[in-house]
């Protein structure tokens, strides 16, 4: 007993730091629990409505099956079956044969259809099939376009984040010139202005990173919005990959909208192709023979095939007219999305390529400037630079760096775009 007890002792730090360990946000963590998100779910909704309105066009070529009871009274004796001349020349010589004619029929039966040749249905299936893999398409673009927002928003608390950093080093390094400006000032080789500008420039980056922690609270949110899940803070993620150009995939859901909608036309054109229905019947009548007030109880059947030919069906022509008023509607929008995202592309592309170059260039120029900051300081305590100028040197590397922030930012801003317009899957370039 006392050998497990140690060693539960032994393991229990270990699990404990298993379990922090998994519970650490990762990218793909944010990316499962987007699925799970109320839009996703709008979405998997939407999908099973058209699913079931293809299995509704399918089931249209079932037969129809209906029981009725029915209780039938005329003015003058009514025939309860159809019978044979033969048959009925027997009933009158003999009146002692109840002769299936009453004023009060009381009637039980089933009757069915079914379509034989209806060819408008397997239009309108098409249709409906058409429609679930618009449905099941749009579902997969709104995946990404959700995922390219987190992405985005991660990239941007990463700017923040980065940029209240930098602040924080800038404030560091201003509260130790302070100290020299201070011992300056009390022996009288600097004004008090000079103390007064440092003390300044150190407020003043409080209210910025006073701001930043505003805008970080957002980024926060609009995650936690899409996720469900509550960060602390920016999200580590890298690039595993890069864009695939291609076909514009998210054009792919008005495609096939726009091909469900000519189907749908079809349907309605062939509503006026003849039709080949099979019907039956069978139908039990109960009544009071009306020659001798017997009882009778007797039934028949029909079956037939019925070939049903529209000739003149107004509102038909005008739901067709209908149709491809839609089917010229949805194609000119489709046309006008295509050039604009054919000229968003090129412009991303274009863009990104600079951006990877701008981010080299920021990155050479922070390490120039930190040098010559470096100097500057050197400078200033050897009191061949004043005040002014120095701080004009923390200013430009602080500018640089944030630009070198934002400009990363909106790399991954960028990629994701590209990632969305044509298809990618984001799982595979962000980890």
């Amino acid at each position: 007993m006392t050998r497990k007890l140690l060693t539960v002792l032994f393991l229990l730090p270990i699990i404990v730091s298993a379990q922090q360990v998994q519970n650490v946000p990762t990218m793909q963590v944010l990316f499962d629990s987007l699925k799970v998100n109320p839009q996703y779910k709008s979405n998997e909704i939407i999908m099973e409505k058209a699913l079931l309105n293809k299995s509704l066009a399918n089931s249209m070529l079932f037969p129809k099956i209906d029981a009725f009871g029915k209780y039938d009274y005329s003015s003058s004796p009514s025939g309860m079956v159809p019978v044979a001349p033969n048959h009925m020349m027997g009933m009158v010589k003999d009146p002692s044969v109840a002769q299936p004619f009453s004023q009060n029929i009381f009637r039980v039966g089933v009757g069915f259809s079914m379509p034989i040749f209806v060819k408008s249905i397997f239009t309108m299936a098409a249709k409906a099939k058409m429609m679930y893999q618009s449905a099941q398409v749009k579902a997969d673009i709104d995946l990404l376009k959700n995922e390219a927002v987190i992405v985005s928003a991660n990239a941007n608390l990463i700017y923040i984040e980065s940029l209240d950093k930098a602040l924080e080093k800038k404030k560091e390094s201003l509260q130790t010139v302070e100290e020299i400006v201070e011992i300056k000032v009390n022996n009288g080789r600097a004004p008090e202005s000079a103390l007064l500008k440092i003390k300044s420039g150190i407020n003043n980056i409080d209210l910025m990173r006073a701001q930043i922690a505003l805008n970080r609270e957002k980024a926060l949110t609009s995650i936690q919005t899409l996720t469900g899940l509550k960060i602390d803070s920016a999200v580590a993620m890298i690039q595993t990959n890069t864009y695939k150009s291609g076909e514009l995939k998210v054009l792919e859901p008005m495609e096939k909208k726009i091909e469900a909608t000519r189907l749908g036309f079809r349907a309605e054109r062939e509503k006026l192709y003849p039709a080949l229905v099979l019907n039956g019947n069978y139908n039990h009548a109960y009544a009071n023979a009306y020659n001798n007030d017997d009882v009778v109880n007797t039934d028949f059947t029909t079956v037939g095939i019925t070939l049903k030919i529209p000739i003149f069906e107004r509102d038909q022509y005008k739901k067709m007219k209908l149709e491809k008023i839609n089917v010229v509607e949805q194609q000119n929008e489709l046309d006008k999305m295509r050039l604009e995202f054919t000229a968003e592309a090129s412009q991303l592309e274009n863009s990104l390529a600079i951006i990877i170059n701008s981010e080299d260039l920021y990155k050479q120029s922070i390490e120039d400037k930190e040098e010559l900051l470096n100097i500057a300081k050197v400078a200033y305590k050897s009191d061949r630079m004043s005040i002014e100028d120095y701080l004009k040197y923390e200013d430009d590397l602080l500018l640089e760096k944030s630009n070198l922030y934002k400009i990363e930012a909106q790399k991954w801003q960028t990629l994701m775009k590209l990632a969305v317009i044509y298809g990618n899957n984001i799982e595979e370039i962000v980890k």
